[in-house]
């Protein structure tokens, strides 16, 4: 029974090892030359040890048995010749070794991030940045860089190892056999490494994303530290997961490098064993000193390789575990995506209806609660309500972030699931309480809202958005640098660039989502501004939490425990006494009176 489950875990391993290089050719395949040259000069670099292990045996045998030195004088010369050619061969085979290894590991990377931008947000508020980094770039590489070196380190050891066999066995059939079974031998305790690193390295990774994550929060919350004095707070957060990394990179140490002390042992048995052996052989003059010597050299560089293969075989598993991981990913599913025989909707709808609609992001743990909603044509319908009553939750279901789990929301009767995702997200624009900018200049960030558009549309959009006056300011204009994330613009400033942004897009269907409401009054007065040039002629979805911007909204519902509770015009709604709206108003109208009286 042992016998054949040790059969079926070679079994499983080669399995394996064709699966991970078959699904990798593909990323090999441009590049097939170059691999192919990489591996052929392996065979040369790999197989002069044997020539040099060789060579020594006629030296030996002229200088101490013959005692004749001029005899074999240019043997000296060849081995610095053969050393030298070895040397030249290797640095073109490691130069080949790191250009295709590159290009792999960037036709993986590619691959990998084009399946990122396919994830629906529930992926990403799922996990954190670091687990993101690793699983979509850190694995790639090593994945990448283990398959080829690994495969490269293969067919080099491979004929140094054949080569220097070879001249066991010219120089002695007697003692190649001993010390080859000796070595045959030293491979058995490899075949259980597999199963006791892997579920290591499934928390190494884990972790890794850990401490990725704890750069990329002290980074993005940098001013949050310091203004509440957070430093050792944050200090001691990353010290635990650097001390719990150390402690899995101990583990993996002891679960791989045990192996390497006990090559150690099992080789120098084989050692001995030629010295004991071959000793008796000179003795009986079955070997002469030289073909000893030429032996025990060429023995010494077989075994040297192979009491590091703990270290080298620990690499191997990783990068199968890379290889893995890499293919899980791309073999994800996202959960949104086109129906088959989805349409393109059209650039033009008259209604739009929430029916029965119900939402949830924790299994029954409702958000939404049978909502219904119609919303005509050109209406503007703002959405109030308690804070995590459900509102931003609404209106993320128009361009599908995420999928109702019953009901439907429709277009003029078509679900909205019955659409292409790139044909409804191109008629929805959106505009966010933080909008994210990219790294670049200001009109790159605006261009984004359309690509095509001319520059006389481009300065048309900065006008509607009062971004005009801001930017005149600016030495370099709308070509000026914004840094990561627009950090060097103001609240206002993004807001202001992101509307512009949705001008040039000019979708017919607008969703404002507490746009204006992380901004101080004198900004919020002239982003207000740029939102009603944006609201105009389109139907629009916005969340305020400043009741006074959604007085001339057609319709006005109110949130509340994922239920709308109200509906009706501004004026409707302040008449139903003890209403939901009515004590949201009077409650920020008292407040706005109080902040009024105190600043006089």
């Amino acid at each position: 029974m042992e016998k054949l489950s040790a059969a079926m875990k070679r079994q499983v391993l080669e399995n394996m090892f064709v699966k991970n290089y078959k699904r990798m050719w593909p990323y090999v395949k441009p590049v097939w030359f170059r691999a192919v040259m990489t591996l052929l000069l392996a065979i040369p670099v790999g197989s002069m040890d044997a020539l040099i292990a060789w060579a020594i045996k006629p030296y030996t045998d002229a200088v101490m048995v013959e005692q004749n030195l001029g005899a074999s004088w240019y043997i000296p010369v060849l081995i610095i010749g053969f050393t030298a050619i070895q040397g030249g061969l290797s640095y073109t085979l490691n130069y080949l070794n790191t250009w295709v290894g590159g290009k792999i590991t960037n036709g993986l990377k590619a691959d990998l991030f084009k399946k990122m931008l396919t994830f629906e947000t529930e992926f990403f508020t799922s996990k954190n940045s670091g687990e993101i980094l690793i699983r979509f770039n850190s694995n790639a590489d090593a994945a990448c860089a283990g398959l080829l070196s690994n495969l490269k380190s293969f067919v080099q050891k491979f004929f140094t190892g054949l080569s220097l066999t070879v001249v066991l066995f010219i120089n002695s059939w007697q003692l190649a056999l001993v010390t080859t079974a000796i070595l045959l031998f030293a491979f058995l305790p490899m075949a259980s490494l597999k199963k006791r690193v892997a579920p290591v390295l499934n928390n190494a990774m884990e972790i890794m994303s850990k401490l990725t994550t704890k750069y990329n929060e002290t980074y993005s919350g940098n001013r949050t530290i310091i203004s509440y004095n957070l430093e050792k707070y944050q200090e001691q957060r990353y010290l635990d997961v650097l001390h719990k990394n150390f402690n899995l990179q101990m583990k993996v140490f002891q679960r791989t490098r045990w192996l390497t002390p006990v090559m150690h042992i099992i080789l120098s048995v084989g050692i001995a064993l030629a010295l004991w052996f071959g000793s008796h052989l000179i003795l009986t003059k079955q070997l002469t000193p030289g073909g000893f010597v030429s032996f025990l050299t060429a023995l010494i560089m077989l075994y040297q390789p192979m009491k590091s293969i703990g270290s080298t075989y620990g690499s191997v598993i990783m990068s199968f575990w890379a290889i893995e991981t890499c293919f899980d990913i791309m073999d994800m599913e996202p959960k949104i995506v086109d129906r088959p025989g989805a349409i393109e909707m059209p650039k033009t709808h008259a209604q739009i209806k929430f029916e029965d609609v119900s939402f949830n992001y924790i299994p029954d743990v409702p958000v939404l609660k049978h909502i219904n909603l119609t919303v005509n044509k050109g209406e503007t319908v703002a959405i109030v309500g308690n804070s995590g009553g459900g509102k931003t939750t609404l209106v993320n279901l128009l361009p599908r972030f995420y999928d109702v789990n019953s009901g439907a929301l429709t277009v003029d009767g078509v679900d909205i699931r019955n659409f292409t995702l790139k044909s409804l997200r191109q008629n929805i624009a959106v505009v966010f309480q933080d909008n994210f900018l990219f790294e670049g200049t200001i009109r790159e960030n605006i261009m984004l809202g359309d690509e095509n558009a001319t520059e006389e549309q481009l300065q048309k959009a900065i006008k509607l958005a009062y971004l005009d006056e801001f930017v005149a300011t600016l030495q370099h204009g709308i070509d000026t640098q914004i840094g990561e994330r627009g950090i060097l613009l103001s609240g206002g400033q993004k807001q202001r660039v992101a509307i512009a942004r949705a001008f040039l897009k000019n979708a017919p269907i607008l969703v404002l989502d507490e746009a204006t409401s992380a901004l101080d009054n004198k900004s919020e007065a002239v982003v207000q501004k740029a939102i009603e040039n944006l609201m105009h002629d389109k139907t629009v979805f916005v969340i305020a939490h400043r009741l006074s911007t959604i007085r001339n909204a057609s319709k006005i519902i109110v949130v509340n425990d994922g239920q709308i509770v109200e509906s009706g015009t501004h004026d409707d709604l302040l008449k139903i006494e003890c209403g939901a709206y009515k004590m949201l108003y009077d409650m920020q109208f008292k407040t706005t009176e109080e902040d009024n009286k105190s600043e006089e």
